[in-house]
């Protein structure tokens, strides 16, 4: 039985989703505050919650574009688009193929931890 294979994501994609999510977040708590109209400080604090929460988003999504441009522009080796790299590993953003910069982790397991500077210390102090 052959083992499901691993999807990997994009860790700006990753970050792009989670600040949606927050959208959504804060508009699921202003619709309940419009619910909770008759209890007036309930409505209050939804609606700050809501408010807050897309707030929030908008930093989150101002953070990663800058974050982005900052990004290294790749051409991914197995579908031929661009795709933006943050770190020293990450995933094509459009077929989600393993990505690395670093010529010593070619061929190995993909694994996000390589991505900090603890671990990749611990590495090299090995080798």
């Amino acid at each position: 039985m052959p083992q499901p294979q691993l999807v990997y994501s994009s860790k700006i994609n990753k970050i792009r989703s989670f600040a949606l999510i927050l959208i959504f977040v804060g508009f699921a708590f202003m619709y309940g505050g419009i619910l909770a109209k008759n209890i007036s400080w309930l409505m209050f604090l939804l609606f700050i919650f809501g408010v807050l929460s897309i707030l929030l988003s908008t930093v989150v999504y101002f953070w990663i574009g800058m974050l982005s441009t900052k990004a290294i522009s790749i051409i991914c080796p197995n579908c031929e688009q661009p795709t933006k790299m943050l770190g020293v590993v990450d995933a094509c953003m459009h077929c989600k193929q393993p990505l690395t910069l670093d010529k010593d982790l070619e061929g190995k397991e993909f694994d996000e931890k390589y991505n900090k500077r603890r671990f990749r210390k611990k590495v090299k102090a090995k080798n």
